[in-house]
Protein backbone atom coordinates (compact mmCIF):
# COMPACT_ATOMS: atom_id res chain seq x y z
CA UNK A 1 0.00 0.00 0.00
CA UNK A 2 1.27 3.36 -1.43
CA UNK A 3 0.11 6.32 0.04
CA UNK A 4 1.03 9.94 2.57
CA UNK A 5 0.65 9.64 5.83
CA UNK A 6 -2.32 9.09 8.09
CA UNK A 7 -4.79 7.36 5.37
CA UNK A 8 -5.20 3.97 7.16
CA UNK A 9 -2.81 1.95 5.65
CA UNK A 10 -1.70 0.41 9.31
CA UNK A 11 -5.09 0.37 10.06
CA UNK A 12 -5.95 -1.29 6.96
CA UNK A 13 -3.40 -4.20 7.56
CA UNK A 14 -4.47 -4.93 11.37
CA UNK A 15 -8.15 -5.34 9.94
CA UNK A 16 -6.96 -8.33 7.88
CA UNK A 17 -6.78 -11.01 9.96
CA UNK A 18 -10.87 -10.43 10.57
CA UNK A 19 -11.20 -11.24 6.98
CA UNK A 20 -8.47 -14.53 6.49
CA UNK A 21 -10.62 -18.08 7.14
CA UNK A 22 -10.30 -19.46 10.38
CA UNK A 23 -7.18 -21.81 10.95
CA UNK A 24 -7.76 -25.51 10.14
CA UNK A 25 -6.34 -28.41 12.67
CA UNK A 26 -3.44 -28.85 10.19
CA UNK A 27 -2.96 -25.40 10.28
CA UNK A 28 -3.14 -24.89 13.96
CA UNK A 29 0.05 -27.60 14.84
CA UNK A 30 1.88 -26.56 12.29
CA UNK A 31 1.99 -23.06 13.59
CA UNK A 32 2.33 -24.56 17.37
CA UNK A 33 5.09 -26.51 16.22
CA UNK A 34 6.90 -23.07 15.30
CA UNK A 35 5.84 -21.17 18.26
CA UNK A 36 6.90 -24.20 20.88
CA UNK A 37 10.59 -24.59 18.99
CA UNK A 38 10.88 -20.83 18.97
CA UNK A 39 10.06 -21.12 22.73
CA UNK A 40 7.61 -18.23 21.82
CA UNK A 41 4.05 -20.32 22.92
CA UNK A 42 2.41 -18.42 25.15
CA UNK A 43 2.05 -20.01 28.73
CA UNK A 44 -0.48 -22.26 29.59
CA UNK A 45 -1.73 -21.99 25.45
CA UNK A 46 -1.69 -25.75 24.39
CA UNK A 47 -2.42 -24.95 21.03
CA UNK A 48 -2.35 -21.55 18.41
CA UNK A 49 -6.08 -20.98 17.41
CA UNK A 50 -5.71 -17.41 15.62
CA UNK A 51 -4.10 -16.46 12.76
CA UNK A 52 -0.37 -15.46 13.31
CA UNK A 53 0.57 -11.57 12.61
CA UNK A 54 4.20 -10.09 12.93
CA UNK A 55 5.07 -6.69 12.59
CA UNK A 56 8.96 -6.36 13.00
CA UNK A 57 10.47 -3.27 13.30
CA UNK A 58 12.34 -1.69 10.82
CA UNK A 59 15.31 -1.53 12.56
CA UNK A 60 15.16 -5.46 12.63
CA UNK A 61 18.57 -7.28 11.06
CA UNK A 62 18.10 -10.27 8.93
CA UNK A 63 18.48 -12.90 11.16
CA UNK A 64 15.71 -11.30 13.50
CA UNK A 65 13.30 -11.21 10.07
CA UNK A 66 14.38 -14.59 8.16
CA UNK A 67 15.51 -16.43 11.26
CA UNK A 68 19.07 -17.36 12.31
CA UNK A 69 21.96 -17.34 14.64
CA UNK A 70 24.45 -19.83 16.22
CA UNK A 71 21.70 -21.39 17.14
CA UNK A 72 19.43 -21.32 14.31
CA UNK A 73 15.95 -20.17 16.01
CA UNK A 74 12.96 -19.60 13.60
CA UNK A 75 12.47 -15.69 12.57
CA UNK A 76 9.67 -13.32 12.13
CA UNK A 77 8.64 -14.84 8.56
CA UNK A 78 8.05 -18.18 10.56
CA UNK A 79 6.65 -17.36 13.11
CA UNK A 80 3.88 -15.24 10.70
CA UNK A 81 3.69 -19.07 9.42
CA UNK A 82 0.05 -19.15 7.43
CA UNK A 83 -0.95 -15.74 9.39
CA UNK A 84 0.36 -12.06 8.30
CA UNK A 85 3.86 -10.23 8.13
CA UNK A 86 3.35 -6.62 8.41
CA UNK A 87 5.89 -4.50 7.42
CA UNK A 88 5.32 -0.96 7.92
CA UNK A 89 7.47 1.94 6.70
CA UNK A 90 8.72 -0.43 3.97
CA UNK A 91 11.32 1.63 1.81
CA UNK A 92 12.84 2.00 5.77
CA UNK A 93 14.09 -1.65 5.94
CA UNK A 94 17.67 -1.85 4.84
CA UNK A 95 17.93 -3.19 1.52
CA UNK A 96 19.54 -6.41 2.12
CA UNK A 97 16.93 -7.24 4.66
CA UNK A 98 14.49 -7.04 2.08
CA UNK A 99 16.50 -8.95 -0.46
CA UNK A 100 16.38 -11.73 2.01
CA UNK A 101 12.42 -12.10 2.01
CA UNK A 102 12.21 -13.08 -2.06
CA UNK A 103 13.73 -16.67 -1.96
CA UNK A 104 11.10 -17.74 0.85
CA UNK A 105 8.19 -15.43 -0.82
CA UNK A 106 9.09 -17.64 -3.81
CA UNK A 107 9.77 -21.12 -2.14
CA UNK A 108 7.07 -20.80 1.55
CA UNK A 109 10.23 -22.17 3.32
CA UNK A 110 13.75 -20.32 4.27
CA UNK A 111 17.08 -22.63 4.68
CA UNK A 112 19.58 -21.63 7.42
CA UNK A 113 22.84 -23.22 6.20
CA UNK A 114 25.69 -23.53 9.01
CA UNK A 115 29.19 -25.40 9.12
CA UNK A 116 27.28 -27.86 11.26
CA UNK A 117 24.02 -28.19 8.83
CA UNK A 118 21.45 -27.36 7.53
CA UNK A 119 17.78 -26.03 8.83
CA UNK A 120 14.45 -25.78 6.68
CA UNK A 121 11.86 -23.29 8.20
CA UNK A 122 8.39 -22.97 6.66
CA UNK A 123 7.32 -19.98 5.89
CA UNK A 124 4.50 -19.57 3.67
CA UNK A 125 2.65 -15.91 5.08
CA UNK A 126 0.86 -13.07 3.59
CA UNK A 127 3.41 -9.96 3.47
CA UNK A 128 1.54 -6.88 3.99
CA UNK A 129 3.29 -4.15 3.25
CA UNK A 130 3.11 -0.12 3.90
CA UNK A 131 5.24 3.14 2.85
CA UNK A 132 4.52 7.01 2.37
CA UNK A 133 6.03 8.17 -1.47
CA UNK A 134 8.24 10.12 0.00
CA UNK A 135 10.29 10.42 3.41
CA UNK A 136 8.60 13.39 4.55
CA UNK A 137 5.15 11.55 4.42
CA UNK A 138 3.37 13.55 1.78
CA UNK A 139 2.95 13.59 -1.92
CA UNK A 140 5.04 16.20 -3.15
CA UNK A 141 4.16 18.41 -6.45
CA UNK A 142 5.93 19.15 -9.67
CA UNK A 143 8.99 17.66 -11.28
CA UNK A 144 11.18 17.85 -8.06
CA UNK A 145 8.55 15.95 -6.23
CA UNK A 146 8.41 13.63 -8.70
CA UNK A 147 12.25 13.09 -8.36
CA UNK A 148 11.88 12.90 -4.57
CA UNK A 149 9.47 10.13 -4.70
CA UNK A 150 11.61 8.13 -7.85
CA UNK A 151 14.57 8.69 -5.53
CA UNK A 152 12.83 6.70 -2.53
CA UNK A 153 10.88 4.09 -4.19
CA UNK A 154 14.27 2.87 -5.83
CA UNK A 155 15.49 1.89 -2.41
CA UNK A 156 12.92 -1.29 -2.95
CA UNK A 157 14.39 -3.57 -5.96
CA UNK A 158 12.16 -4.57 -9.12
CA UNK A 159 12.53 -8.55 -8.39
CA UNK A 160 11.18 -7.70 -4.90
CA UNK A 161 8.27 -5.80 -6.18
CA UNK A 162 7.85 -8.15 -9.12
CA UNK A 163 7.14 -11.04 -5.94
CA UNK A 164 4.62 -8.49 -4.96
CA UNK A 165 1.27 -9.84 -5.62
CA UNK A 166 -0.68 -6.37 -5.65
CA UNK A 167 0.08 -2.76 -5.36
CA UNK A 168 -1.79 -0.39 -4.28
CA UNK A 169 -2.34 3.36 -3.71
CA UNK A 170 -4.09 4.49 -0.64
CA UNK A 171 -5.07 7.94 -1.38
CA UNK A 172 -5.79 10.65 1.39
CA UNK A 173 -9.58 10.83 2.63
CA UNK A 174 -11.05 14.45 1.58
CA UNK A 175 -11.91 16.21 4.43
CA UNK A 176 -16.11 15.94 3.62
CA UNK A 177 -15.61 12.44 4.12
CA UNK A 178 -14.25 12.34 7.41
CA UNK A 179 -16.56 15.38 8.20
CA UNK A 180 -19.33 14.00 7.53
CA UNK A 181 -19.66 10.88 10.56
CA UNK A 182 -23.10 10.70 11.36
CA UNK A 183 -22.92 7.57 13.58
CA UNK A 184 -23.70 5.04 10.65
CA UNK A 185 -21.39 2.23 9.74
CA UNK A 186 -20.30 2.99 5.54
CA UNK A 187 -18.78 0.68 3.45
CA UNK A 188 -18.42 -2.84 3.94
CA UNK A 189 -17.81 -4.32 7.27
CA UNK A 190 -14.79 -7.00 7.82
CA UNK A 191 -17.46 -9.63 8.98
CA UNK A 192 -19.24 -9.21 5.47
CA UNK A 193 -15.70 -8.89 3.63
CA UNK A 194 -14.55 -12.31 5.51
CA UNK A 195 -18.50 -14.22 4.13
CA UNK A 196 -17.13 -13.09 0.65
CA UNK A 197 -13.07 -14.44 1.82
CA UNK A 198 -15.05 -17.76 2.88
CA UNK A 199 -17.32 -18.40 -0.43
CA UNK A 200 -14.19 -17.52 -2.45
CA UNK A 201 -12.33 -20.16 -1.04
CA UNK A 202 -15.25 -22.74 -1.18
CA UNK A 203 -15.27 -22.48 -4.65
CA UNK A 204 -11.47 -22.57 -4.88
CA UNK A 205 -11.67 -25.73 -2.81
CA UNK A 206 -14.33 -26.92 -5.13
CA UNK A 207 -12.19 -26.45 -8.72
CA UNK A 208 -8.66 -27.54 -7.12
CA UNK A 209 -8.72 -28.98 -3.76
CA UNK A 210 -7.80 -27.08 -0.15
CA UNK A 211 -4.00 -27.65 -0.22
CA UNK A 212 -3.89 -25.14 -3.92
CA UNK A 213 -5.38 -22.00 -3.41
CA UNK A 214 -5.34 -19.27 -5.90
CA UNK A 215 -1.70 -18.09 -4.86
CA UNK A 216 -0.22 -21.34 -5.59
CA UNK A 217 -1.36 -22.31 -9.37
CA UNK A 218 1.34 -22.45 -11.70
CA UNK A 219 1.16 -21.23 -15.24
CA UNK A 220 -0.07 -24.12 -16.26
CA UNK A 221 -2.51 -24.76 -13.84
CA UNK A 222 -3.53 -21.56 -14.67
CA UNK A 223 -4.08 -22.49 -18.48
CA UNK A 224 -6.85 -24.95 -17.27
CA UNK A 225 -8.14 -23.13 -14.31
CA UNK A 226 -8.33 -19.64 -14.99
CA UNK A 227 -9.76 -19.92 -18.79
CA UNK A 228 -10.24 -16.05 -20.28
CA UNK A 229 -12.51 -14.65 -23.00
CA UNK A 230 -10.89 -13.48 -26.00
CA UNK A 231 -11.47 -9.93 -25.02
CA UNK A 232 -9.94 -10.67 -21.62
CA UNK A 233 -7.19 -12.18 -23.30
CA UNK A 234 -6.36 -9.39 -25.67
CA UNK A 235 -6.98 -7.01 -22.57
CA UNK A 236 -4.03 -8.59 -20.84
CA UNK A 237 -1.76 -9.09 -23.84
CA UNK A 238 -1.72 -5.15 -24.97
CA UNK A 239 -0.93 -5.17 -20.21
CA UNK A 240 1.94 -6.78 -20.85
CA UNK A 241 3.20 -4.93 -23.61
CA UNK A 242 2.54 -1.52 -22.60
CA UNK A 243 3.53 -1.94 -18.87
CA UNK A 244 6.13 -4.50 -19.61
CA UNK A 245 5.58 -7.05 -17.33
CA UNK A 246 7.50 -10.08 -16.70
CA UNK A 247 6.15 -13.47 -16.59
CA UNK A 248 6.19 -13.71 -13.04
CA UNK A 249 3.79 -10.53 -13.24
CA UNK A 250 1.70 -12.21 -15.99
CA UNK A 251 0.78 -15.30 -14.14
CA UNK A 252 0.52 -12.43 -10.62
CA UNK A 253 -2.24 -11.13 -12.84
CA UNK A 254 -4.22 -14.10 -13.80
CA UNK A 255 -3.81 -15.49 -10.31
CA UNK A 256 -5.46 -11.92 -9.28
CA UNK A 257 -8.08 -11.87 -12.06
CA UNK A 258 -9.43 -15.62 -11.19
CA UNK A 259 -9.81 -14.61 -7.12
CA UNK A 260 -11.56 -11.39 -8.22
CA UNK A 261 -13.87 -13.99 -10.31
CA UNK A 262 -14.04 -16.32 -7.55
CA UNK A 263 -15.45 -13.56 -5.15
CA UNK A 264 -18.03 -12.71 -7.60
CA UNK A 265 -18.62 -16.23 -8.20
CA UNK A 266 -17.69 -16.51 -11.95
CA UNK A 267 -16.26 -19.38 -13.81
CA UNK A 268 -14.25 -17.29 -16.87
CA UNK A 269 -12.70 -14.59 -16.32
CA UNK A 270 -13.79 -11.61 -18.21
CA UNK A 271 -12.24 -7.94 -19.40
CA UNK A 272 -13.43 -6.64 -16.14
CA UNK A 273 -11.48 -9.14 -13.92
CA UNK A 274 -8.46 -8.47 -15.91
CA UNK A 275 -8.19 -5.08 -16.12
CA UNK A 276 -8.95 -5.13 -12.42
CA UNK A 277 -6.04 -7.57 -11.75
CA UNK A 278 -3.50 -5.34 -13.92
CA UNK A 279 -4.64 -2.06 -11.83
CA UNK A 280 -3.35 -3.39 -9.05
CA UNK A 281 0.44 -3.59 -10.68
CA UNK A 282 0.61 -0.25 -9.40
CA UNK A 283 4.56 -0.07 -8.97
CA UNK A 284 5.10 -1.42 -12.74
CA UNK A 285 4.04 1.73 -14.26
CA UNK A 286 4.91 5.27 -13.20
CA UNK A 287 3.12 6.57 -10.04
Amino acid sequence: MLGPAGTGKTMMAKALPGVLPPLTPEEAVEITRIYSAAGALPPGEGLVTTRPVRSPHHTASAPAVVGGGIVPRPGEISLAHRGVLFLDELAEFPRYVLETLRQPLEDHVVTIARAHGTLRFPASFMLVAAMNPTPRGDVPAGEVGQRAMDRYLSRLSGPLLDRIDIHCEAPAVPWKELSAADGRPRGTSSAQMREQALAARERQTARQGAATPNARLSGRQLDTLAPMTDDARNALGRAMTELKLSARAYDKVRRIARTIADLVGEDTLTTPHVIEAVSYRLLDRSV
